[in-house]
């Protein structure tokens, strides 16, 4: 897949209409700070195109992208450790679930979990909630260039049995080198593709 154009659509906290909507959808989910909109911006070449921060918790509402006119990338609100108040924090949680319980036109989500660190409570949690929900994903091991390429199989091993899935099913990446993008790029293209031939439509 190659982004030829990368469009900041809209934000919002309850999920509903927006422009474009009706194409394919694929969502970034992950804890705070895990470089979630980072990534988006080395998937689409837009250094601005999604807000970054070093403060987790940047992303508060639900962001949609318009990618080549025909996808959309959905960035949803980061859960845990950003500190903020106990009552944003289940705002987040509850515009994730809206956007589950509402959307016709997810096909993937893409689960973002730092390569560095075993997963939180919060990732296993959201791990468990896609597998009882049926929801197609895959893993996505972030900040992979802080970790020796000949190292990274360890640090996959714990992330690995806490999430259930195989090392060869998780795409290590970095917003920083490149990493993964390609491979990652080809998956968006091909759970895109299968969910039109499926649907029959765009």
């Amino acid at each position: 897949m190659i982004v030829k154009r990368a469009d900041f659509i809209t934000s919002m906290k309850d999920y509903g209409d927006y422009p474009g909507k009706g194409g394919p959808e694929v969502a970034f989910a992950g804890k705070s700070n895990v470089g979630k909109s980072s990534m988006i911006n080395r998937l689409t070449n837009r250094s601005k195109l999604a807000r970054t921060s070093a403060t987790p918790g940047k992303t508060r509402l639900i962001n949609v992208y318009r990618i080549n006119d025909e996808l959309n990338f959905i960035d949803l609100p980061g859960y845990g450790f950003a500190k903020v108040s106990k009552e944003e924090k289940l705002s987040w949680g509850k515009m994730m679930q809206n956007y589950f319980a509402t959307t016709e036109d997810l096909c993937h989500v893409f689960h973002l979990v730092d390569i560095r660190h075993e997963p939180s409570q919060e990732d296993r949690e959201m791990n468990l909630f896609l597998r009882q929900a049926e929801i197609p994903f895959t893993v996505v091991a972030t900040k992979a260039d802080k970790i020796s390429r000949g190292a990274r199989l360890k640090f996959l091993a714990p992330i690995c049995r806490a999430l259930a899935v195989q090392p060869w099913q998780v795409i290590p990446f970095s917003a920083e080198d490149g990493t993964g993008r390609e491979e990652l790029l080809e998956r968006i293209e091909q759970v895109c593709y299968t969910a039109v031939d499926e649907g029959g439509e765009a």
